[in-house]
């Protein structure tokens, strides 16, 4: 008897719709959310020095000066370096965590608050790797101020181009030492995520032991909480990161002198010239866009995934 090998198709294999379902909610995310994040880029570098970046009181304060003066273009500057970034780094990072993921748990019988924190690890480093000179251009562009004594960059693609005239190569790989500190983040808030989940999971599996799959226990108030809380504790383990990321990725002085050398740097003038403070500048503006940011995407992620394994089961 002859038998067929039938070759799977790739939408079959869970890390590749882990990948579209992550891509999609990093999308939903970031279209959501971009005001925000230009309110926090802005606060987190803003230092006293620097004559282009104004001053603003408060979040709300910085949302209604910046809307008045550069209108819904300012609010949404460095959108689509955002919307790249944030796309490929889910998509990536979800790929890469659940690949990992299953990799580690060949090695041991179960799954275990080590092996979220390796896979998460892991896969940050790669995809912080990748995307550096994304969020190096955004980071630029949300900058641009009507003040700016710059020549305006006038998009993605100059920006681009202008960084790798006049600055080279390297100066897209500025902040990839914090950057990948940072993975800590992606670590921390899947560890959580998971680890939450899971409590949920069993708890509710143990009322009720009829329906035990994963699926049916969870609701999307559930996705939603779990996101939301995961996030937070990312957020305030490792929001220092983020602040000397942003000021290394600023643009350099108009004589080209950056204004920090390095991250070392960085941190010592933070710390003598703002105190604490300063290397948490923006938190507000970052917990009012990630935390219900972290919720639309693992709404969304979830969903999405299970779309596509019904999809791929029925196919």
């Amino acid at each position: 008897m002859t038998t067929t090998t039938v070759s799977a198709s790739p939408w079959t294999d869970w890390k590749w719709e882990n990948a579209v379902a992550g891509s999609i909610a990093g999308l939903a995310t970031v279209a959501f959310t971009h005001p925000l994040d230009v309110v926090r880029t802005r606060f987190q570098v803003y230092d006293g020095r620097n004559p282009n970046l104004p001053c603003y009181k408060n979040t709300p304060h910085a949302l209604f000066t910046i809307g008045r003066l550069e209108g819904l273009r300012g609010l949404y500057s460095g959108f689509s370096p955002a919307v790249l970034g944030s796309t490929v780094s889910w998509g990536l990072y979800f790929y890469f965590y659940n690949t990992a993921k299953q990799r580690y748990m060949k090695r041991h019988d179960k799954t275990s608050a080590y092996i979220h924190l390796a896979s998460a690890a892991e896969a940050g480093g790669l995809v912080c790797l990748i995307t550096n000179p994304i969020w190096v251009v955004k980071t630029r562009l949300q900058l641009q101020t009507p003040q700016n004594q710059y020549r305006a960059y006038s998009g993605f693609g100059d920006a681009l181009k202008t960084i790798l005239r006049d600055e080279g190569w390297r100066a897209l790989y500025k902040g990839l030492l914090p950057g990948l500190f940072l993975v800590t983040h992606g670590a921390i808030q899947f560890a959580a995520y998971e680890e939450f989940r899971d409590i949920i999971v069993d708890f509710r599996a143990k009322r009720n032991p009829s329906n035990a799959k994963n699926s049916e226990l969870l609701t999307t108030v559930d996705y939603a909480t779990l996101g939301a809380s995961s996030k937070l504790a990312a957020i305030l383990a490792t929001y220092p990161f983020q602040v000397i990321r942003s000021r290394l990725q600023q643009r350099p002085m108009l004589d080209g002198v950056p204004r920090y050398v390095d991250s070392g740097d960085a941190m010592t003038k933070t710390a003598k010239l703002e105190g604490p403070k300063g290397f948490y500048r923006g938190i507000t503006a970052n917990l009012l866009k990630n935390l219900p940011a972290a919720s639309i995407t693992f709404i969304v992620y979830e969903n999405v995934l299970h779309l596509l394994k019904r999809t791929g089961k029925n196919n």
